[in-house]
């Protein structure tokens, strides 16, 4: 299985949340050869599907209720550049998905591995769809899929010891099914095919972060993930500030905020003035710790813990209660998605959009350093 940075296609695993032992292919759209391991057997074709089942280190491939044999692993190669399957996974039984383009299967440490070897645009078109939803502007989805192919790059060899490249989780991307509702995605897809972004300082690709809504102020990557990344700084975002996700509130019992602070961080309770001011604490601008940092009290700590929308918050006692009232959703770094639907409605362009929001970055082209290794591609200039 090939791992080229710069290919037509790559290698997703499917269903990875789940330990699957058996699944059916059935034909959606257009033919698939069949293969096992190098062996041909046939074709699969309207209203024909193949069972695929784990048995130790191999995988069983049945045609309807006819064995056909045990390999190592089984290929579904399509006939065709829109052809579509449709997956069932049967042990355990869950709910059916449809993908483009091809799979291989072989069998993992406790379960099947299901990879789907699939085009760029027909694998962005899902993350797209996945990430934003429908009914965005199309320099939305222009700005989603550039950042999601940046991102898919940068990664593309994380799960390489397991055969495959990226996972469909949300820790890679999330990537539930084929692009089926917004045609839009797939016109944005297609005008921004093979764009990617450099940081112009270290001539790498740019860490493709995004989340939900970020208040109205991005956070410092440094304040998420201990690192300082030059052209994630935190800067003011007036695009977000009026959507849905923008604010929000949750109570938490006294008690269990106490008893967090106090087991986990050794919080000096024994100390009348931070007795005081245990369940109070102002954020007006981003912060990186809880009410001060010689405590040494992540606010990303406190959000993972309390399954917070964000770490950017304010609260004050209430009762029984502490009273959080917060801003966005996600970890702030990077692009915000709302933010970002806002820039495209008032009519800014995907690169305006995601200069915005990552400092000092170039657009390129991979067909350009591909096949003629010369200098950035000025994406202007299609």
């Amino acid at each position: 299985m090939s791992f080229s940075t710069f290919g037509n296609d790559i290698q997703i695993g499917v269903y990875r949340g789940y330990n699957i032992h058996r699944i059916d292919f059935s034909y959606n759209e257009g033919s698939y050869l069949i293969f096992g391991d190098t062996t041909a057997f046939g074709a699969l074709l309207p209203n024909e599907f193949v069972s695929i089942k784990r048995v130790g280190n191999s995988v069983e491939l049945k045609k309807g209720v006819r064995t056909i044999g045990t390999f190592k692993k089984v290929t579904l190669k399509p006939t065709g550049t829109e052809n579509v399957l449709r997956l069932r996974p049967r042990s355990p039984v869950l709910k059916e998905r449809k993908y483009n383009d091809g799979f291989i299967v072989f069998s993992g440490t406790k379960s099947l591995t299901i990879v789907n070897d699939v085009s760029y645009k027909h694998y962005l078109g899902g993350v797209v769809e996945s990430e934003g939803g429908g009914g965005k502007h199309v320099e939305y989805y222009k700005a989603q899929a550039v950042i999601s192919r940046t991102y898919a790059m940068k990664y593309l060899k994380r799960h390489q010891k397991e055969g495959f490249n990226l996972c469909d989780q949300v820790h890679c991307q999330a990537y539930h099914s084929k692009l089926i509702y917004t045609d839009d995605i797939r016109k944005a897809v297609n005008a921004v095919d093979g764009v990617y972004i450099m940081d112009t300082v270290s001539n790498t690709l740019i860490e493709g972060f995004f989340h939900a809504n970020c208040g109205g102020q991005s956070s410092s990557s440094d304040y998420v993930w201990k690192e300082d990344i030059p052209y994630l700084q935190p800067f003011k975002d007036t695009f977000c500030i009026y959507t849905r996700q923008a604010t929000w509130e949750k109570r938490i019992p006294k008690i269990e905020w106490r008893k967090f602070l106090v087991n986990n961080y050794f919080y000096p309770i024994e100390d009348s003035l931070y007795r005081s001011i245990m369940y109070t604490f102002e954020q007006e601008d981003r912060k990186a710790f809880y009410i001060s940092p010689h405590l040494g009290i992540p606010l990303r700590d406190l959000r993972y813990h309390f399954k917070l929308r964000s770490t950017y918050f304010s609260c004050t006692p209430d009762g029984q209660d502490v009273l959080l009232k917060g801003k966005g959703f996600g970890h702030g770094v990077g692009l915000c998605q709302e933010g970002a639907m806002g820039m495209a409605n008032k009519g800014l362009n995907y690169q305006q959009i995601l200069s915005f929001y990552f400092e000092g970055i170039e657009f390129r082209h991979y067909f350009e350093k591909l096949f003629f290794n010369q200098g950035p591609y000025k994406v202007g200039d299609f």
